[in-house]
């Protein structure tokens, strides 16, 4: 309700509205409505039931009068109301029930002020005149201060790769940590993890977005978007797998314009098959973290995605993240995995299933649950390296400085060991 403007919707919407229970109130009320320059139509008969049912069909006015006299629990229905109620509504609730703490508990739900019946002209002008200046105020969301806006697609070579977690990891620490407003796109619509990972249900709206691409506006953005914690909102979906995915994209991209409206960070967990099926899903991006393991399907795949991705976005920065890594065990060695796909690999995440599980039995991110661990450490340095790429920076250059920060953190671990046993890390991390 009194959530933070955005402009555009607004334009479309009703100035003043009242659902009121009683003819009295109605009877104050109107002709106050009326020397504001309102509509005393706008003036309804019925309560705070009446305007859930009339909102949920319709815009929500600028400014919205509710009569909770007949609610049994107020608070309670006042939620029920938000969930209809545009962001930025003004809401101005009336009631019966002289309670200080009630009076608290509204205030402190997204109510603007609390008016005590019965209604005397002068208290409905000052509440009208003090809901008018709140909504004409200075916005927040002005585009000429606003910050510029990272977008970071992380792409798998293949399924099972670790994607997904590094994604749902780097959603996390940029609205954890660096607390900047993030979005999280999770382009799996069937099988999708990014709201599993966050012990969240995913909602409808992704799959709602792609069924009526028509609808998706700053407003459906601030409905349909599940909030993480107060900076990270994610949209994903779990379509029933007997619903092929009908669309040509364009739901895709209206979402990433809204993103960059909203927020300063956004992470697409982008499945290669949805790479090839919207290649334009690309074009507002600005770096690609290609997510790999060293084997030879991983190097294959690396190099018709690499290959791909030089033809078709040739604006990106992109930097290749090698994950699961196992010292000794993989299929193919660092220095013949990067001579065959003509490319050096910029991050090294040393698999770790026990830190892996920790994640999962916690609910949270693998960064998030992992912060010491070394594979957590990378993956900070992987969320700065994509913020300097962000800010202008070359994705080399990018890579090189933040990586930095990984081989202070060995090298400090090795300190305290002494001969063969300080050898032996030190060659693995060679």
């Amino acid at each position: 309700m009194n959530a933070p403007w955005k402009p555009g919707p607004a334009g479309n919407r009703d100035t003043f509205s009242a659902f009121i229970c009683d003819d009295a109130a109605l009877d104050v009320l109107r002709p106050v409505v009326i020397e504001m320059g309102w509509a005393p139509e706008k003036c309804n008969k019925g309560g705070l039931r009446n305007a859930v049912q009339s909102l949920s069909i319709s815009a929500s006015p600028n400014i919205l009068m509710v009569d909770l006299s007949e609610s049994g629990d107020p608070l309670s229905d006042i939620n029920a109301l938000a969930e209809v109620c545009e962001p930025g509504t003004v809401v101005i609730a009336v009631g019966q029930v002289n309670d200080v703490r009630l009076y608290r508990d509204l205030l402190a739900s997204g109510i603007h002020d609390y008016l005590l019946k019965p209604l005397s002209p002068g208290q409905v002008r000052d509440a009208l005149v003090a809901a008018q200046a709140v909504f004409a105020a200075p916005k927040n969301h002005d585009p000429s201060t606003a910050k510029k806006h990272v977008s970071v697609a992380v792409i798998g070579t293949r399924g099972g790769v670790g994607a997904s977690t590094i994604a749902t990891s780097l959603a996390w620490l940029y609205s954890g940590d660096e607390k900047q407003p993030t979005a999280l796109l999770d382009l799996d619509i069937h099988f999708g993890t990014g709201a599993l990972v966050l012990d969240l249900e995913p909602g409808r709206g992704l799959t709602d977005a792609i069924e009526n691409p028509g609808r998706i506006d700053g407003l459906f953005i601030e409905r349909a978007m599940i909030r993480a914690n107060d900076h990270l909102a994610i949209l994903s979906a779990e379509a029933p797998i007997n619903s092929p995915l009908m669309t040509d994209g364009a739901a895709f991209v209206q979402l990433q314009e809204e993103f960059r409206q909203a927020f300063e960070m956004t992470v697409i967990d982008l499945p290669r098959n949805m790479l090839i099926n919207f290649p334009h899903l690309l074009n507002d991006v600005n770096v690609v973290l290609l997510v790999t393991e060293m084997t030879l399907a991983g190097a294959r795949d690396a190099i018709r995605i690499l290959s791909w991705l030089k033809s078709n976005a040739g604006h990106l920065q992109t930097i290749v993240v090698a994950n699961k890594v196992q010292p000794g065990s993989g299929e193919i060695s660092k220095a013949d995995f990067e001579a065959s796909i003509e490319r050096k690999i910029g991050y090294t995440i040393p698999f770790d299933a026990e830190a892996a599980a920790n994640a999962a039995k916690l609910g949270q991110t693998f960064a998030d649950a992992n912060r010491s661990a070394k594979a957590g450490v990378v993956i900070r340095d992987i969320a700065k390296a994509v913020q300097g790429v962000g800010e202008g920076e070359p994705a080399e250059e990018a890579v090189k400085a933040k990586s930095s920060l990984l081989g202070k953190f060995d090298l400090k671990s090795l300190l305290p060991k002494k001969g063969k046993e300080a050898a032996a890390p030190a060659k693995v991390q060679a």
